[in-house]
């Protein structure tokens, strides 16, 4: 019976550790702008980068995100940016991103961002909807796989919004408003534990 309690203690002890955040969201404080561009404007801000390009009634939204790296970073963390339409709950499907640190920038999804979809209301949407029985994920989401991959610009398109008879691939359409949109900044571990998100915008 004392070797099943120390044990029981030993694995409760290292579960907090694994899953306590090494730093909070004050020691990036982090910052985000956002605003509705041109075909042009928004191929000048990503430079090198191919942004997405909008058709008649499509549009574009220039987002920055900046934070002050921290003195320690973790190795193997991530931190993820998401759009949401709040209206919606649904992200956009087509985003440009550009960095100084770009072989560590990405865009994409991941089944550990349900865990901040459950920990977090708002966040409802980031890692998909379960459509008759199975679970879809149209939109795309950024990671950052670099702590000092600061500041980071992308370019989100909305197309312009169409009858749509199939919600498994259901994305953030156009007519949009820049109060309807959210963005949020999410830390992880390196074996995908959620620390905490953070409400930049919206």
């Amino acid at each position: 019976m004392l070797l099943l309690v120390l044990s029981l203690s030993t694995y409760a002890g290292w579960r907090w550790w694994h899953n306590r955040a090494p730093y909070g969201p004050e020691v990036l404080a982090a910052t985000a702008t956002l605003e509705f561009v041109s075909n042009e404007a928004a191929s000048a801000a990503l430079g090198q980068v191919n942004a997405p390009l909008a058709d008649v009634g499509d549009q574009l939204a220039l987002g920055r995100v900046t934070w002050q790296p921290p003195d320690e970073p973790q190795q193997g963390a991530m931190l993820w940016i998401a759009v949401l339409d709040k209206r919606t709950q649904l992200k956009p499907s087509a985003l440009g991103i550009a960095s100084a640190r770009q072989d560590m920038v990405g865009i994409g999804s991941h089944g550990y961002l349900k865990k901040a979809a459950d920990r977090y209301p708002w966040l409802q949407g980031i890692s998909g909807r379960q459509v008759n029985g199975t679970w879809w994920d149209a939109g795309s989401s950024m990671y950052v796989a670099a702590a000092d991959a600061t500041p980071l610009t992308f370019v989100a398109l909305f197309p312009a919004a169409k009858p749509l008879d199939q919600p498994e691939v259901a994305i953030a359409t156009a007519p949009v408003a820049i109060s309807d949109l959210l963005v949020a900044l999410i830390s992880m571990g390196p074996d995908g534990q959620l620390y905490w998100a953070q409400r930049l915008l919206g």
